[in-house]
């Protein structure tokens, strides 16, 4: 059996473990949160380090995109460092494969045009493959990188507007600690609204869920949503608020959608590769290989 751990600078409270029968492989998948602990986080990998077959990095990024470029977390690099022997990654090595996949399958399964809808990707650099295909499909994206990342009343509505930021943002921000714009530990159970009306305005709300769920207004009626990292309780939420359909881009295990960094840490063990030695190409096979796809779930 495989072992695949995700070690998060989320809550602990969103801890999960469950078997799941992959292919011709049986993998123990777990995710453990360090309630914003960097240093428990950095001890835990020590400690497990060689023990497992992979460790994803979640409540953080190692890296965000925009245009062709690719800017670094310095305080996630600290933490990656820990893992000497087992492989580490967080995710984006597959963000822009599987995330571009569903928007293509969500027009081919669901009929939904994207074109002229009114979408709010809610952290782009996060989610860049995702952001450049809604926005090649013909939506009217809005990214809130500048609103709900550093609280300014900032639109971006064109990738090219997004890469600029990136330019002028990126180098600055990837070097301060990720609890200062992004919610870890206990912050990700709060709930504080902002810049409701860009909420309102859109069709489909897409990306992180912890950037949608803090900033979220009380009512979401009819809204999609794209997204991952989704537990049972926060589709009880999203339920409550009038969600109409629920898309994870990771596919249910034991209950729950894990984040990218957990099934990109899956492939990698299934691999048996080092991270710098797959391609796209490789992840493309082995989510055709596992039928990995989107989970669709009608709330209301």
């Amino acid at each position: 059996m495989k072992h695949v751990v995700s070690i998060s600078l989320g809550s602990s409270k969103r801890n999960h473990k469950t078997i799941e029968q992959l292919g011709d492989q049986t993998f123990c998948i777990e995710r453990i949160g360090t309630d914003g602990d960097k240093r428990c986080a950095i001890e835990m990998i020590k400690e497990l380090d060689g023990k497992v077959d992979a460790f994803g990095l979640g409540g953080t990024d190692l890296y965000i995109y925009a245009g062709n470029k690719r800017y670094t977390f310095r305080e996630s690099v600290e933490i990656a460092a820990a893992a000497r022997l087992t492989p580490i990654v967080d995710g984006s090595g597959i963000k822009n494969t599987l995330e571009r996949r569903v928007v293509r399958y969500l027009e081919q399964t669901q009929g939904i045009q994207f074109r002229n809808k009114p979408v709010l990707v809610v952290c782009a650099v996060d989610r860049f493959g995702l952001a450049e295909t809604l926005t090649e499909a013909g939506s009217q994206t809005v990214f809130g990188d500048l609103m709900f990342g550093l609280g300014l009343q900032l639109p971006i509505r064109t990738m090219a507007g997004l890469a600029r930021l990136a330019r002028i943002v990126a180098p600055v921000v990837t070097k301060l600690p990720i609890s200062w714009f992004y919610p870890t530990g206990d912050r990700q159970n709060e709930i504080k609204p902002r810049f409701s009306e860009y909420f309102a305005a859109a069709d489909i709300i897409a990306g992180d869920f912890h950037f949608i769920r803090r900033n979220m207004p009380d009512h979401l009626a009819g809204k999609w949503i794209i997204t991952n990292t989704v537990t049972g309780d926060d589709e009880r939420l999203l339920q409550e608020r009038g969600v109409h359909t629920l898309v994870t881009t990771t596919p249910d295990m034991g209950g729950r959608s894990f984040g990218t960094n957990t099934l990109e840490g899956v492939l990698v063990a299934m691999a048996g590769k080092r991270p710098e030695q797959l391609v796209v190409q490789d992840y493309e096979r082995l989510l055709d290989e596992l039928n990995i796809k989107p989970r669709v779930k009608q709330l209301v």
